[in-house]
């Protein structure tokens, strides 16, 4: 039988590592919050979980979370009209509004309209004060900066 046909991976392999960012791991304080949450519920689940398989998945995202801790880099953002980590910005772009929070690589959920410092968008803007109209690359374009706060 071909060695291509045989399973190369037994049922019970742990989870593959989760990948950790290179460069700084910048958080808000609420992100730092949220690390270490993450970790006290893991931590508690752990306590009590009896699947092995489980107790691996917890103990691979708990080394992950650890590691976020130790590396974080709290930043309270100033907030003066720069564009900065942490800071609310409204710009407007191709016609219409837009209003966001840049916050750490973790934290970032674009659901509550808060974006990474590395995404392409903030990357863009950071430094840039109220009032500042920026030429960005496509699919980005002109940028104007209404607001950051």
């Amino acid at each position: 039988m071909s060695r291509a046909f045989v399973k190369e991976t037994a049922e019970s392999a742990p989870p593959p590592e989760r990948m950790v960012d290179e460069g700084p791991n910048l958080v808000t304080p609420e992100g730092m919050a949220q690390i270490e949450a993450h970790i006290a519920r893991i931590e508690a689940s752990m306590k009590t979980e009896a699947n092995v398989l489980l107790r691996e998945t917890l103990a691979r995202d708990l080394r992950y979370w650890e590691i976020r801790k130790s590396t974080a880099e709290v930043v309270t953002p100033p907030c003066d009209g720069t564009v900065s980590f942490g800071c609310t910005v409204t710009i407007e772009r191709k016609g219409r509004q837009q209003t966001f929070r840049i916050v750490g690589v973790d934290e970032a959920d674009a659901s509550k309209g808060w974006i990474s410092f590395r995404s392409p968008m903030a990357q863009a803007i950071l430094g840039a004060s109220t009032g500042d109209v920026l030429e960005a690359a496509e699919p980005l374009g002109e940028i104007e900066i209404i607001n950051a706060t």
